[in-house]
């Protein structure tokens, strides 16, 4: 089996662990987190240099992973866990109250893998550029990467962060955007478009790659790319074409996923679409 056939594996068990969250709490954000579910796995499983034995919110000796786009949740919660972060049972506690797996990422019950809170839209980027700005300080060659939304990039303080990126010459940090297309209330070019967004990031100073976000061998090729880039004095986005919903025929290409959970039959009907490699976890009852 190839590298490429592996990390689709897993992915599809990330897509599996989505939908079980957000059918056992009837809450969440499955479009876009099925979308980013490819390049996320590639991430974590592939590109980055992490230890979950080793982590601590300093980040000191690890890569560092920020979303910015913090609805996407539950893609987090599944990489996290399948990493060793936590464990996987603990996917069945999403959205429960007192539970370390909120809606959106949070630091105060000290889950593993999460540096920082997310959900305010916008806001992921600047620390990213802020963390990876510490590193290059401090003397620390790790790579600092953030996932941002399409829609979330119609936030201001994401070209703010861009221009600070760019003016400060952050090269340690690789900036990604699921590229779905679509958000909330409807496809991005109706709410509000975007224009030539590839044009936007390298007219504000970064250096920008275009991938296929479901083509793993693409996805690999793209993240190497990006590492080669360090020494070129500017921070590096790049933009996953993705499809809103990727992997479950009924929620594909659609914003009407984006924030509503699948009923019980729904479920199934999902799960029996995606191939369960690495093992389901336990349903709490």
């Amino acid at each position: 089996m190839s590298n490429e056939e592996k990390l689709t594996r897993i992915a599809s068990q990330v897509r599996r662990d989505i939908i079980r969250m957000v059918t056992g709490a009837a809450s969440g954000h499955p479009g876009g987190s099925l979308s980013s579910a490819d390049f996320v796995t590639a991430l974590f499983f592939e590109v980055m240099e992490h230890s979950p034995e080793h982590w601590d919110r300093s980040g000191k000796g690890n890569d560092m992973f920020f979303l910015s786009a913090g609805h996407l949740s539950p893609l987090f919660y599944s990489v996290l866990a399948r990493s060793g972060y936590f464990p996987v049972d603990e996917l069945s506690t999403f959205r429960r109250f007192g539970s370390r797996l909120q809606g959106h990422p949070s630091v105060a019950k000290g889950l593993p893998g999460v540096y920082e809170p997310s959900g305010s839209l916008g806001q992921g980027l600047s620390v990213a550029c802020g963390a990876a700005l510490g590193k290059r300080l401090s003397g620390d060659n790790h790579k600092v990467y953030v996932l941002c939304g399409d829609g979330e990039s119609q936030e201001g303080q994401i070209w703010e962060a861009a221009l600070f990126g760019a003016m400060h010459g952050i090269d340690n940090l690789i900036a990604m955007t699921d590229w779905n297309g679509q958000q909330i209330d409807g496809p991005v070019e109706s709410v509000m478009s975007l224009g030539n967004l590839r044009a936007k990031w390298e007219a504000f100073g970064w250096r920008v790659l275009e991938a296929d976000g479901h083509d793993m061998r693409a996805i690999l090729d793209v993240f190497a790319e990006a590492g080669h880039c360090s020494g070129e004095k500017r921070p590096v986005m790049i933009l996953f074409k993705t499809e809103m919903g990727h992997g479950v025929d009924f929620m594909a290409g659609t914003h009407k996923w984006h924030g509503k959970a699948p009923s019980a039959e729904q479920c199934e009907r999902a799960l029996s679409e995606l191939e369960e490699t690495l093992g389901d976890y336990k349903s709490i009852q």
